[in-house]
């Protein structure tokens, strides 16, 4: 038990980094998804407060609470557009950790690296669960910032991916996005093109990081067996979620009330309905990633199938990377202990 005159301890981003190179994700995401469905691990509602900067960008900041076997914890993670043309990174957070007894906080760190890293190992966990990641030899990429490489960095991690056909809005971003490609993993070859219908059409996997909010990427474009992986607010056009032949979502409560995504707008129009229900004229989603996970899917996935995974964001994952790192911080008696 800890009370509240004990220590905070808190992790700088460079410590927490270093944490999480001594932590398996893709076993950290995949095992909180299966506390979700087994009632062990659970998330809050998100509380965002968004706001026009000074310079005329989208700012936001998003609180998502979540308990995980037994711990307690929240990301505060804040983002602000302009910052890309400013030198600065879009995102940037922190997590706190609670003690179950006394809810007094026991760990604050820094939050970016953990949001970036859950997100890319959401990913790869659903995507190794449609498909061997090993058989992931090329992937397009939609964005060319923080997330597209921490994605680069887990497949490169477990010998996935041996070329990238990049894309960005950006010319001068995906050229140096490559340039630092070449030059930090030369086993893969990198291509970046000009426009995105040729990245997506020329590989079995797409990843979509971008930040936009109007959807431009059709079904038409998606090869046949492909997985696109709708990491952000809305590559994918309304075809891509109605049509394709399998569509996953991390948690379909999040996905239909959030109205800043289309899947939530089409559930709101009765459009798109939960797994397992049947709305007239509505697209039901397959199944959530906690039954992907756990096995649980029965459909089979042929070999011509298009497969979406929509994934909207849980902070379980977040809360249970951080309690995976505060554990280990622990144990190395690493970290900066605050007085209260």
């Amino acid at each position: 038990m800890q009370d509240f005159s004990t220590p905070l301890r808190y992790l700088d981003g460079a410590t927490v980094a270093s944490l999480c190179a001594r932590i398996d994700p893709l076993e950290v995401v995949t095992e909180a998804f299966l506390g979700v469905r087994a009632g062990r691990s659970a998330v809050a509602p998100e509380t965002a407060l968004r706001w026009t900067a000074p310079d005329g960008t989208a700012a936001r900041s998003l609180i998502l609470p979540a308990r995980h076997e037994g711990t307690y914890g929240c990301k505060i993670i804040n983002a602000c557009l302009g910052n890309l043309d400013r030198g600065l990174p879009r995102a940037a957070g922190l997590i706190l950790l609670y003690d179950r007894e006394t809810a007094a906080p026991v760990c604050i760190m820094e939050g970016a690296h953990i949001s970036a890293l859950r997100t890319a190992a959401v990913s790869l966990a659903a995507l190794r669960a449609v498909r061997p990641l090993s058989t992931v030899d090329r992937m397009a990429l939609l964005g060319c910032g923080r997330q597209a490489r921490t994605h680069l960095d887990l497949l490169a991690a477990r010998g996935a991916v041996k070329s990238v056909i990049a894309y960005d809005l950006s010319p001068s971003r995906a050229a140096a996005f490559a340039e630092e490609l070449r030059e930090s993993l030369p086993e893969i070859e990198v291509e970046t093109v000009a426009e995105p219908e040729l990245a997506v059409r020329s590989a079995p996997v797409t990843l979509a990081t971008t930040t936009t909010t109007t959807s431009y990427v059709p079904l038409a474009w998606l090869p046949g067996g492909s997985v696109f992986l709708n990491v952000s607010l809305d590559d994918a056009a309304e075809d891509v979620l109605l049509g394709a032949e399998h569509l996953f979502v991390d948690d379909w409560h999040l996905v239909s009330e959030d109205d800043t995504r289309l899947l939530g707008r089409l559930a709101q129009a009765g459009r798109a309905t939960a797994p397992g229900t049947t709305a007239p004229g509505a697209r039901q989603v397959d199944a959530d990633l906690a039954t992907l996970l756990s096995g649980a899917y029965s459909r089979p996935i042929a070999a011509t199938d298009r497969t979406v995974i929509n994934p909207f964001g849980m902070g379980v994952h977040d809360v249970a990377l951080a309690t995976r790192v505060y554990a280990t911080a622990r144990d190395a008696d690493t970290g900066v202990l605050l007085p209260r």
